[in-house]
């Protein structure tokens, strides 16, 4: 009987395929252990997005040899799939290397580390690789759910398209079907990723979407139909490309509150001639349009992008550009990464390197904005009553736990702080991890918000 350890690294998607991975194991026999003293094989579920994500993973890789020399080393993911002739030969530290695409190889890919030679497993980018999945990563009753595989936006800093291919969807049908499982188990917020949803419909032939949809895209096609589900929980999308803003899923949002009028829109730059170097085509004015768009169609809604400061080429007044951006959207979230020079992407040979110091410099002052209007958008939230998904309950005397409205996506947004009573058996009962309570938010304190327990 086979232990397995799972390190896990990476986005969302990798964190599904890492999900994935423990299924197919687990359904034919092998058995997941969450102390590595304990494993044979220790997996480790790479990323290879930016240099500092894949030192990361290849950091693990050293300290698990390092520590555990007896024990097999399989790298998976991204990293595996980006570099596997390399480290066929320059990485002797692992076992077998195996890649992202078809996922249920991963069990051949464990029985061969009883071999004498370096096994290399990198199957062919097509499809999108799922499972019934019974083991999740992130919190009690949240999950997420892939809707596409790949992207074919090739923005000329990012090394995705040569990681997981051209973009490609699931079928609606099989989506849906997920989805209800999830519910069934108890989940409440089900989160939609991919490298860029409004890329939904792409690459799938299923008769559930129509090609005229009433002019609808894909996209709002999928979100009417999990409206028709039954039951009460949140469906939050994250990423999607400014460029392809699918602007009629915003009437299906409203009509269905459950669909949460959070929005993730990765903006990358605010200067028009950064952008067309990305290989994007804006311009800013067109994007702020989004942002507007988006806050007159809801009461409140929930902004969150993302920057990349040090891009080739960009000079003091292109990075002002940015800032300025950022001061007009007044995004209620972002975060801010320095460029990362990433082979065989056109980004790579591009002239006018910024050093890491100056790019750094220009990423500190957008996220120092960013807190400022941070702190401003939650003070609005003060004084008002949410549902709030409760993660963790901290141990003490005091009624204390953490969890998250519905304006904070798992992991990279701020959390709500809920202060119940801890001799009231009731709340007690009620105030546990995965499910859902009602509080009145009290204060902001920092990126956080402190709440009252009123009711479940």
């Amino acid at each position: 009987m086979t232990k397995f350890f799972i390190d896990q690294h990476g986005c969302a998607k990798n964190q599904v395929d890492g999900e994935i991975l423990i299924s197919h194991l687990e359904k034919a026999g092998y058995v997941q252990v969450s102390d590595v003293e304990l494993a044979d094989v220790i997996i480790v579920n790479s990323c290879g997005f930016i240099e500092s994500a894949k030192k990361e993973s290849l950091n693990s890789v050293y300290s698990y040899k390092e520590e555990f020399p007896e024990k097999k080393i399989l790298l998976a993911g991204c990293l595996a799939e980006r570099y596997a002739d390399l480290f066929k030969t320059e990485l002797p530290e692992v076992d077998g290397i195996f890649g992202n695409g078809d996922l249920s190889l991963v069990t051949q890919a464990v029985e061969n580390l009883k071999g004498k030679t370096k096994s290399v497993i990198r199957p062919e980018q097509k499809g999108i690789s799922c499972a019934t999945r019974k083991s999740f990563m992130n919190f009690k009753n949240s999950a997420y759910v892939k809707i596409t595989e790949g992207c074919s936006n090739h923005c000329t800093f990012c090394a995705i398209p040569l990681i997981r291919g051209e973009v490609r969807s699931r079928k609606a049908s099989d989506i849906i079907k997920e989805i209800k499982a999830l519910l069934k188990k108890g989940v409440f917020e089900i989160n939609l990723i991919g490298q860029d949803l409004a890329a939904y419909g792409t690459g799938v032939s299923d008769k559930v979407l129509s090609d005229d949809g009433n002019g609808k895209s894909y996209l709002a096609q999928l979100l009417q139909m999990i409206s028709e589900l039954e039951g009460k929980f949140w469906i939050r999308l994250l990423y999607i490309h400014p460029d392809h803003f699918n602007a009629d899923i915003l009437e299906v949002m409203k009509a269905d509150p459950r669909i949460l009028p959070y929005f993730d829109i990765p903006f990358q730059s605010g200067d028009e001639q950064i952008i067309k170097a990305m290989n994007r085509k804006g311009p800013p004015s067109k994007y702020a349009k989004v942002i507007s768009t988006i806050r007159s169609s809801f009461e409140s809604s929930s902004i969150r992008t993302t920057f990349l400061t040090g891009f080739p080429g960009e000079t003091d007044e292109q990075a002002a550009n940015t800032l300025a951006f950022l001061k007009k959207i007044k995004s209620d979230w972002s975060g801010c990464f320095t460029y990362s020079r990433e082979d065989d992407t056109p980004a790579y040979k591009m002239k006018g390197r910024v050093s890491k110091k100056v790019s750094q410099a220009r990423a500190d002052i957008l996220q120092a904005t960013q807190e400022e209007l941070t702190a401003k958008s939650l003070k609005a939230r003060i004084g008002k009553e949410y549902d709030v998904l409760i993660e963790e309950v901290i141990p003490g005397e005091d009624g204390l736990a953490i969890g998250r409205a519905w304006f904070q996506a798992p992991e990279v947004d701020g959390a709500v702080v809920v202060h119940y009573e801890n001799d009231e058996k009731d709340q007690v009962k009620a105030v546990v991890p995965g499910a859902v309570v009602r509080v009145k938010a009290t204060a902001v304190a920092g990126v956080d918000i402190d709440s009252y327990y009123i009711g479940k």
